[in-house]
């Protein structure tokens, strides 16, 4: 049994947390990934141990760290579905950063904190759809009225002939809502630009330089509104748009989401194995030490400063990972090591499992391309035999060349769909079956070609 909440609980800005225990969130995931069992407790523990962190008494939880992650695997195996999976079960802000990406502080390029400016980027479209959503009803129904004043003008107005105005606008209202208007062409005022258009580019390591000044010169130029005439059917649009805009509170918004991305937040930083420094040397490897230096007060909890306010990384949660062939997670600073004390291996993927990659997940590439061709009436059907076919294929050409994992299933399909795709339009009607005579047919000779199958596959 669940245990009640206390009052000072925090609320779940996305779906019922008390309702996804580690087990509901791994069966959850199940749905899209295919294994990797010990990289999905990982994150289900991290999300329920986010849960339970609200529901601590006040004194204690701030000094409740998130245990963040570092999963350890090959390129393709599903390190970055893993935490995208995750964030978006629960609505959590997610950015997914390259750690190659960044460069120690004097160094031309991003700089750490990037990442959580993004973050609260991020939060803020979301959180702002939220709210956009909530009053989309009221910002239609208003959008209509101004509509019907462009249509039927007067019709608002007391005096002689009020009701046969209104029932004239009644009778233009259901036009209107059945479509029948949206060819007509109405007058609307909608904002013009204020100011000379220009763009505003900070150096190296200053984006938030450049967006704070461009931000402080748009409002130096008050802002203008000029006549449109547009359809009705881009009217309505135009109007929704400035309704919901008038309806949303945008502090609100901006409180909200900064809140979410602190307490909620999820960053990826991928290919952390770049950063880590081989051996005592000189050269590049000074830099990456250097990175990772920046990357530790971000980890460890600090403030950083944007264009919305002050952001506290305390609390949000990092899941690193990286490939690890050439480096160790020993080879990283003893500091940022300490940070993430969750470390898991993902395990290598063969053809057992892209035959359930392309059988089982919601979202199964077969599934995808049968419903790509249904737009064009081709039905389409993946046997047991040709998915064999094509995991096997899959299989023998990450052994030959690169192995990039559940990605080269990709480039596979592809090219085995390549004529099909091309000629759909016209076959409407028709049934194919991807079997494995269709499947060696379409791909034998290139796989066997090592030279070729290097360019195609």
């Amino acid at each position: 049994m669940s245990p009640i909440a206390p009052p000072h609980a925090v609320p779940s800005p996305g779906a019922d947390e008390a309702a996804l225990t580690p087990a509901a969130t791994v069966a959850e995931l199940d749905r899209y990934i295919v294994g990797q069992g010990a990289a999905k407790r990982a994150v289900a523990i991290a999300l329920r141990n986010r849960w339970r962190r609200k529901r601590v008494d006040p004194a204690l939880r701030d000094e409740i760290a998130p245990k963040n992650i570092i999963l350890i695997g090959p390129t393709g195996v599903g390190k970055t579905e893993v935490a995208r999976r995750l964030a978006k079960l629960v609505q959590a802000p997610f950015v997914k950063v390259e750690a190659s990406k960044f460069t120690e502080v004097g160094y031309v390029g991003r700089d750490v904190e990037s990442m959580v400016r993004d973050l609260v980027e991020v939060a803020i479209k979301m959180v702002g759809e939220e709210h956009n959503k909530r009053v989309e009803e009221q910002a239609a129904a208003r959008a209509e009225e101004a509509l019907l004043d462009q249509l039927v003008p007067g019709s608002g107005a007391d005096g002689d002939g009020a009701n046969g105005r209104a029932e004239t606008r009644e009778k233009v209202r259901k036009l209107l809502r059945d479509g029948h208007l949206d060819a007509r062409e109405v007058e609307i005022e909608v904002e013009a630009p204020s100011g000379p258009q220009m763009q505003v580019l900070g150096a190296g390591g200053m984006e938030e330089f450049g967006v704070n000044l461009k931000d402080a010169l748009g409002s130096l130029f008050p802002k203008r509104s000029k006549q449109r005439t547009v359809d009705v059917a881009e009217a309505r649009r135009i109007l929704i748009e400035q309704e919901t805009e008038r309806l949303v509170d945008h502090d609100k918004i901006v409180s909200e989401a900064l809140e979410r991305a602190q307490q909620g937040g999820i960053i990826f930083l991928d290919e952390i194995d770049k950063v880590a420094a081989r051996g005592g040397g000189q050269g590049p490897d000074v830099s990456r030490e250097g990175v990772q230096r920046d990357l530790l007060p971000i980890v460890e909890g600090s403030t950083v400063n944007t264009k919305h306010g002050m952001v506290k990384t305390d609390h949000i949660l990092f899941v690193a990972a990286g490939a690890f062939h050439v480096a160790k997670v020993s080879d990283l600073i003893p500091e940022l090591q300490g940070r993430f004390p969750v470390r898991v291996e993902l395990e290598a993927l063969g053809e057992d499992d892209f035959v359930r990659i392309l059988s089982e997940p919601e979202n199964a590439l077969t599934r995808q391309y049968e419903a790509l061709m249904a737009t064009e009436g081709v039905t389409i059907t993946f046997d047991g035999d040709g998915v064999r076919r094509i995991a096997a294929i899959a299989t023998e050409v990450n052994e030959r060349q690169e192995n990039i994992g559940a990605r080269r299933l990709h480039t596979v399909m592809e090219r085995l769909l390549d004529e099909l795709s091309f000629e759909a339009p016209g076959m409407a009607g028709a049934k194919v079956s991807i079997n494995g005579a269709f499947v060696d047919a379409a791909l034998t000779d290139i796989v066997q070609d090592a030279d070729l199958s290097a360019y195609i596959l």
